[in-house]
């Protein structure tokens, strides 16, 4: 399920799910599949592998793309987030809204205070796989639209504090079994791997916070590597 933007942004949101002008030289992608599923089984499927930091550099997940009406990537996740029915840009992306974090409970009428957080930071995106693809698809990563669980607008002191931290090193304050659930979607989505410390956690404490073992469904995205 995509991310219920503006109708001015329709047009161009459905263009940012697809691979940027950049991907004519990527290598082939791997086939589109959906994952259905329960989250531990999910958990399970993720290939466990070391970390890779080596080479890493925010600046090679380029932020944020335009999507059309003055409008970019962060401020789609803002104006879709808002709980202010009434929010809509102009045609300068001037808007006003509500906003609630996730992570701390923390609400505000100004947007300059939130910040959007990966929820699989960037970091540990390439940590985990993303050392190995395009820029191409390192900035569709970034700017992922095309499923509205990678990206979540939060307080901008909660984001600070969380870091590039995997879940057994920082947990919300609150939502924590869905911080957990939405973990392992954008793993599964973006067929990023796991580390044994990472994945024992995750397992144990979907079980200790009482999580249960929902089912998900995932559209996997296409990911390209580099020659």
């Amino acid at each position: 399920m995509n991310r219920i933007a503006p109708a001015t942004l329709v047009a161009a949101l459905a263009l940012s799910v697809l691979p940027s002008a950049h991907a004519e030289a990527d290598r082939p992608a791997r086939v589109r599949s959906t994952y259905d599923g329960t989250v531990v089984a999910a958990l399970d499927s993720l290939k466990v592998k070391r970390e890779h930091r080596d080479g890493y550099d925010r600046d090679l997940f380029p932020l944020w793309d335009s999507q059309g009406g003055g409008c970019s990537t962060r401020d789609v996740v803002l104006i879709d987030e808002s709980k202010d029915p009434d929010t809509a840009p102009d045609g300068d992306c001037d808007y006003t809204g509500r906003w609630r974090s996730a992570y701390d409970g923390v609400t505000t009428t100004d947007p300059s205070t939130f910040d959007i957080d990966h929820r699989v930071p960037l970091a540990e995106a390439w940590d985990s796989g993303a050392w190995r693809w395009t820029t191409a698809t390192r900035e569709r990563y970034a700017n992922d639209l095309g499923d509205p669980r990678p990206l979540i607008a939060v307080s901008a002191s909660s984001n600070r504090s969380k870091g590039d931290r995997e879940p057994q090193d920082w947990m919300p304050a609150k939502r924590q079994c869905t911080y957990l659930v939405q973990w392992v979607v954008v793993k599964v989505r973006w067929h990023l791997a796991v580390n044994r410390r990472e994945k024992r956690f995750v397992e144990r404490d979907l079980g200790d916070l009482g999580c249960g073992n929902p089912t998900i469904t995932v559209r996997r995205a296409p990911v390209h590597y580099a020659p």
